[in-house]
């Protein structure tokens, strides 16, 4: 999906807030569930951060927008809840995948 020119803006510093959000909540996640991972702790903040995973999602740029978005007008409960409803099943099942391989 294209992002039309007139929301490109926005989106783009949506986006900026969405990554840091998305860092904060990731490192969050790692250190509570840590016990349960296996690998260094930079490994899965990668793995759970990438563009590479968050294409699962749908167009990266976009997922951290969403993410922004939430955070901006919801504050960092709801983007928590966000990231952990939308992106932890799937970066589980994949890390799950990559544990059996």
């Amino acid at each position: 999906m294209s992002i039309p020119v007139e929301d490109y803006a926005h989106t783009r510093d949506m986006s900026w807030v969405g990554d840091a959000v998305l860092a904060l909540c990731a490192r969050e996640w790692i250190i509570a569930n840590e016990s349960r991972l296996e690998g260094p702790r930079h490994h899965l903040l990668k793995d759970l951060t990438s563009n590479q995973f968050l294409a699962c999602l749908g167009n990266p740029t976009e997922i951290e927008a969403e993410l922004g978005v939430v955070y901006t007008h919801q504050g960092l409960a709801a983007a928590q809840a966000y990231f952990e409803s939308k992106m932890i099943p799937i970066f589980e099942r994949q890390h799950k995948n990559r544990r059996k391989n």
